[in-house]
């Protein structure tokens, strides 16, 4: 088989003609909002994915724009020909890390291997991770790291996240069988808390299950189930990506749960397209359909649900979406009509809301300078709310917004909250 053959299996060629180039994408994507380039737009990344399955380029040639993707997918929301951008992103993203893989250096490979093999899907080493920041954050000595500037020295954008990193609390100790007092729960619920959310946002999983709990619901989390496998998966990591797949739906096949609940818009995309990663003949193909199906946002749940408002939170409040909650999972309405049920809020939407923040996983620190252009434009757009909380619901998107607050001086006057923080504190749950 010719080379240019196989690079077009690999790539989702097929797909790329159903882009007829109309160009209504290119208002709804950020990178070309930001750089104003045609090869940063969805039409002409799509391009040129099939200019390299057709031997017209090289990889090498399209790999500057599949990378800065942010991988949004607001491209597909207003596609009026239904185009698979993710699709067609993955592939390439896929093809340029088997091309890369070779010549990646030593120390490169070695990164990658301890990042997506031997952290995010190590629950030991998260959790030591969250024990550190804690145990940081309380003796004080993330104050004397700021004032050393090492990590600016190591890596300025890691600097600029641990700038504001938000107070680590533990998380407390869960269920982890059935053990519930309730004899007819409203629903019994699995609960999937994710990695960095675990790490750095505990206390907001701990608030979304006191939440479901008040409203009724069983809620369990089981020991079995790991990373979700969506930063591996944007790397083109697929195999290990895969793994993690299999071992998340073979986990929660075990238990009997109406649902499966998250709060995190970037792990949820994940869990619902786990059957994209396999051939259709594939018997997983059906078990992680299956398992997408039962997968729901929290805010889909509490919808549901009655909860007990007895607060009034009287502030100013607009609400930035996240990306893979609305373009991926569908999820649009139920995250704001939960906000709206929070009795005393004036909610005020800001301008181009859709639009990304720049987060995209580990984009804010692999492509910081890219990122921080995405972020301007969106904060332009928060300033003219002139809002005292902004809301969120995924933790990328959490401290990306902490990010521009802090960039734009604003951090005494803007605090940014993920949604069950806003709705327990007016239902006072703590």
């Amino acid at each position: 088989m010719s080379n240019e053959k196989k690079l077009r299996e690999k790539l989702a060629y097929d797909e790329t003609f159903s882009c007829v180039q109309c160009g209504y994408c290119l208002p709804a994507c950020p990178t070309y909002v930001s750089f104003g380039k045609e090869t940063h737009s969805p039409r002409g990344r799509i391009n040129l994915v099939k200019l390299a399955a057709e031997g017209k380029i090289t990889l090498h040639d399209m790999a500057n724009p599949i990378d800065l993707c942010l991988g949004c997918r607001a491209c597909e929301t207003v596609c009026p020909t239904n185009v698979e951008y993710g699709k067609i992103l993955t592939s390439a993203v896929n093809a340029l890390a088997e091309y890369r893989e070779k010549d990646r250096s030593r120390k490169e490979k070695m990164l990658r291997s301890i990042v997506f093999h031997h952290t995010l899907p190590n629950k030991f080493v998260l959790k030591l991770m969250g024990k550190g920041l804690y145990i940081l954050q309380k003796t004080k000595m993330d104050k004397v790291l700021r004032k050393s500037t090492i990590l600016n020295h190591i890596q300025p954008s890691i600097a600029r996240m641990e700038s504001i990193t938000p107070e680590v609390k533990l998380p407390r100790k869960r269920i982890s069988e059935w053990s519930s007092t309730k004899s007819r729960p409203r629903f019994r619920i699995g609960y999937f808390p994710g990695c960095v959310m675990d790490t750095f946002f505990a206390n907001s999983n701990d608030l979304a299950i006191k939440l479901l709990e008040a409203a009724g619901c069983e809620v369990i989390t089981i020991k079995e189930q790991g990373c979700c496998g969506a930063l591996q998966h944007h790397s083109g990591e697929k195999t290990k990506a895969i793994a993690l797949a299999q071992k998340n739906i073979e986990a929660f096949e075990k238990h009997e749960f109406d649902f499966i609940v998250n709060a995190i818009g970037g792990c949820g995309a994940a869990l619902v397209e786990y059957h994209l990663l396999f051939d259709e003949k594939d018997p997983w193909f059906k078990r992680a359909k299956e398992f997408g199906e039962k997968n729901k946002d929290i805010s889909v749940l509490l919808a549901k649900l009655t909860l007990p408002f007895t607060k009034s939170i009287r502030k100013v409040v607009t609400y930035q979406p996240s990306c893979h909650l609305t373009n991926v999972q569908k999820i649009v309405d139920e995250p704001l009509e939960m906000l709206m049920r929070v009795p005393g809020i004036t909610y005020v939407p800001m301008e181009q809301k859709d639009m990304c923040c720049g987060s995209a996983g580990i984009y804010n620190i692999v492509h910081h300078e890219e990122s921080m252009l995405v972020l301007d434009n969106k904060m332009k757009n928060v300033q003219k709310v002139i809002p005292e909380v902004i809301v969120t619901t995924n933790p990328g998107c959490h401290l990306q917004m902490l990010v521009g607050v802090q960039r734009e001086g604003l951090q005494d006057e803007i605090k940014v909250v993920h949604l069950v923080e806003m709705i327990a504190e007016a239902c006072e749950i703590q």
